[in-house]
């Protein structure tokens, strides 16, 4: 399978794709339905009684009947209030309950698709995607698709108590509902089109930001602070543009809309009008023929509104499932874990692997073993494969030749969180979250005790440095552990292998940002990690790669060569020439270890 991401452009009807995970909750869809409908009908029997009373008014009745429609009306006015407040409640409440839900399939979709997915994407697009593309449905759930379900519902019911009446009225309402329905579709292509070029704009603009932010430091250190304020100007007149665009498109359905509701409207009461002139309609008819007419157009313009933001729903959700629906990087089907405990006994046998289909291969037939107990050095130059060994060893990807073995089972035989119990890594660029340094310590096991906590950071040195911090071990390290220094985050993650404890360790230039004695300190430290485990070791100091069991040497994703540190200066190949340039020595014949 390739690393290319996945170039899905999401579902083709994205509104559509919304509406099934309305029936997940069907209890609150139809709490919603009804109240929705409750509400309406209360209004309307507000409205007629209002109507009534007027009548009773006129004709002269005695006080008790008009006090008796006066505190119906009341009634009837309160009863209509909780209703809409019951709706509004339980539609948020569904909103909510999917948004929710929403968000934890987009990372579930992140995750499937990790770490590929993430390769050339901006991280504040992508959190533009979890959080405002996400705040952009709820309007769909909350305003929009049991809302238009309640005024079809409520405009066919007015229309066929209408009917009754005459049918002449009904079927002018009808008309016009049914051309009001069909406003949206009118430029719904432009919509979509407009709608998702300004959440994709929103998306470059937070990304934009989130750049400047994160980079603050380096943009006031070379003083390229109007540069960047400059370049947002541009992004947000940019923006501007589209949200104009898509206003003066919204505004036109609002004409439209409008205009059609004025025009139905006054249909009905100029065919009422006719029709009572013409003595085909009772003039006591008249309120009940007006109140139903707005019964069955006041709906329908409720939900015409956020039928304007259909645009922008559409292209949020599109962005949405493009995320969420994402196809795993490996798939873990017919595998499962081994009934036996497998040996950490690693094998790369004639491994074949790109990144993309027409990308140079990052392994091309790699071949080499760590036996348990031992420690492997991975060496070669930038871009030699070093690092795409160990993302295939953490089955990141699953190879496109060969095989990787862990205990002699290919690991697409393996589920990934059984390979994820079996390997832990210390990686060359250390992620913390900005929690305490006792809790990303946690990370590598969640029930572990203070005391565990404690016992691995002692051994990785993380004590050392610990007692200066202003809370000791509950100093929260800051967004991307920006709190503490490089060497310091690298402890953490060293400190959060140890107490993970897994069989098959990998190293990934885990002391690169430490100086000679914190580095001598810390490799005491990783020595007594290794001991009876299987290491994987990325390093390019010398320092570093001696202290290994074996050495291979990568080139071209092939193996060059292999075995110990005496034996490859003696062959005087690529590993001697890699040393030559680390040691600053011209001669290759002079790569000794004496110089290092």
């Amino acid at each position: 399978m390739s690393g290319a991401p996945t170039t899905d452009a999401g579902p083709r009807r994205p509104v559509l794709a919304l509406v099934p995970m309305v029936f997940g909750h069907p209890v609150l869809a139809g709490l919603t339905l009804l109240s929705g409908l409750l509400a309406h009908g209360l209004g309307i029997a507000a409205a007629a009684t209002t109507a009534w009373m007027v009548g009773e008014a006129v004709t002269g009745p005695g006080p008790t009947s008009l006090s008796t429609i006066f505190w119906m009306l009341v009634l009837l006015v309160v009863a209509a209030a909780l209703a809409r407040w019951w709706q509004m409640w339980v539609a948020h409440d569904l909103a909510y309950r999917l948004l929710a839900t929403m968000r934890i399939r987009l990372f579930d979709g992140l995750e499937r698709r990790a770490p590929g997915f993430l390769l050339g994407r901006r991280t504040g697009d992508l959190a533009g995607t979890v959080t405002a593309d996400v705040e952009t449905t709820e309007w769909f759930y909350a305003h929009t698709v049991i809302d238009y379900a309640v005024a079809a519902l409520v405009a066919v019911g007015s229309t066929v108590v209408l009917a009754f009446f005459h049918p002449l009225p009904a079927v002018v309402v009808g008309v016009f509902l049914i051309l009001l329905a069909t406003v949206p579709v009118w430029l719904a292509g432009q919509a979509d089109r407009q709608g998702r070029r300004l959440r994709e704009e929103l998306g470059v603009l937070g990304a934009e930001v989130v750049d400047g932010v994160q980079g603050m430091r380096e943009l006031v250190t070379f003083g390229r602070g109007a540069d960047y304020a400059r370049r947002l100007r541009e992004r947000t007149r940019t923006l501007q543009d589209r949200q104009l665009a898509y206003g003066r498109r919204s505004g036109i359905e609002q004409a439209v809309t409008d205009g059609l509701v004025s025009g139905g409207f006054t249909a009905v009461l100029v065919v009422t009008a006719l029709l009572v002139a013409a003595d085909d309609l009772s003039p006591a008819t008249l309120p009940a023929v007006v109140i139903l007419s707005v019964s069955a157009f006041g709906p329908v313009v409720d939900v015409t509104g956020t039928a304007r933001a259909l645009g922008q729903i559409r292209a949020a959700s599109r962005r949405v499932f493009t995320v969420s629906r994402q196809r795993p990087a490996v798939s873990d089907a017919g595998t499962r874990a081994p009934e036996e405990p497998l040996t950490a006994h690693v094998k790369f046998e004639d491994v074949r692997f790109s990144y993309t289909p027409d990308a140079a291969p990052a392994l091309d037939g790699a071949t080499f073993e760590v036996r348990p107990g031992e420690t492997v050095a991975l060496v070669g130059h930038s871009g030699a494969g070093k690092s795409t060994c160990a993302n295939l060893l953490l089955r990141f990807w699953d190879t496109q030749g060969g095989a990787v073995t862990i205990g002699g089972r290919d690991l697409r035989s393996l589920p990934q969180r059984h390979i994820r119990d079996l390997v832990t890594i210390v990686p060359q660029d250390v992620y913390l979250f900005n929690r305490s340094v006792k809790e990303n310590i946690r990370l590598g096991r969640p029930d572990a005790t203070d005391r565990e906590v404690a016992e691995a950071a002692e051994r990785a040195r993380v004590a050392e440095f610990v007692g200066g911090l202003p809370d000791g071990y509950d100093t929260v390290c800051g967004e991307r552990g920006a709190q503490l220094s490089g060497g310091q985050r690298q402890r953490v993650a060293i400190a959060r292998a140890l107490l993970r404890d897994r069989p098959i360790l990998i190293l990934d230039e885990a002391v690169s940002n430490l100086d000679a004695e914190n580095e001598e300190a810390l490799r005491a430290a990783v020595r007594t990690a290794r001991q009876g485990r299987t290491t994987l070791l990325i390093a390019h100091r010398l320092s570093t790669i001696r202290s290994a069991d074996r050495i291979v040497v990568l080139d071209k994703g092939r193996v060059a060569e292999q075995g110990t540190h005496d034996e490859l200066v003696a062959a005087n190949g690529a590993y001697a020439r890699l040393l030559a340039r680390q040691v600053g020595v011209t001669d290759e014949n002079d790569a000794s270890p004496r110089r290092s």
